[in-house]
């Protein structure tokens, strides 16, 4: 297992006001909505979510990056645990034409409104339920999806991951370090139920026999 960040420069190119976050809004009404999965989180006020979860290429350089880390070539299986609408999925497409990629998540909305060039190949279904044979994927990546899973539901995704992929396995979660970057955390999210330092992730992934790679984000 191996700690690897792909993901930092995307995290730290939102900036956040934190106060603002649980005070122009109620934040209990917030999470209702944002947790239904549906346009209040995706595509509706910055309130209760993204404010629009458009297509804007952020996500080509992470893709890259994972490329030139892991070797993909065309022909690989690359699988997305929690690809909402499927942007990173159709950046792999075009950086690795031959590529075959597949993604779930909980959210019909996401995928009704992904990218046509990956929707055909998305589905709604359960991190806890992977609907794919053992061994099936060269690449499993899950970023910024199983932090919000209850503790029995995280268990079992993990262990889902571990037994469809065959080579790498890379998933992405919050994290905390310091009291600070709790509160932060706490303050700013809206659908966060694991609420973990970098040393009980650390707990879950031995429970479960995740060795794959792994990185967190902090909100600082």
């Amino acid at each position: 297992m191996a700690y690897v960040d792909f993901l930092s420069g995307v995290h730290k190119s939102t900036k956040r006001d934190y106060v603002a976050r649980v005070t122009e809004f109620p934040k209990a009404e917030a999470a209702k909505l944002a947790k239904k999965w549906d346009v209040d989180y995706w595509d509706g006020d910055r309130k209760t979510g993204y404010g629009g979860y458009k297509y804007d290429g952020r996500w080509r350089k992470v893709a890259d990056a994972m490329i030139a880390h892991y070797g993909i070539k065309p022909g690989d299986r690359i699988l997305d645990v929690g690809c909402g609408k499927g942007f990173i999925l159709h950046d792999f497409l075009q950086a690795v034409p031959g590529v075959e990629v597949v993604g779930i998540d909980v959210s019909g909305y996401a995928i009704e409104n992904a990218k046509d060039e990956v929707k055909p190949h998305l589905k709604v279904s359960s991190a806890a339920e992977l609907p794919f044979a053992d061994k099936s994927f060269d690449l499993v990546i899950s970023i910024n999806t199983l932090h919000n899973l209850y503790c029995f539901d995280l268990h079992k995704a993990l262990k889902e991951i571990v037994r469809v992929g065959r080579k790498n396995q890379y998933i992405c979660v919050e994290s905390y370090r310091t009291e600070e970057e709790k509160v932060n955390l706490m303050y700013w999210q809206f659908t966060c139920e694991m609420f973990c330092t970098p040393q009980e992730w650390q707990w879950w992934f031995d429970q479960t026999g995740y060795t794959g790679d792994h990185s967190f984000i902090y909100f600082e």
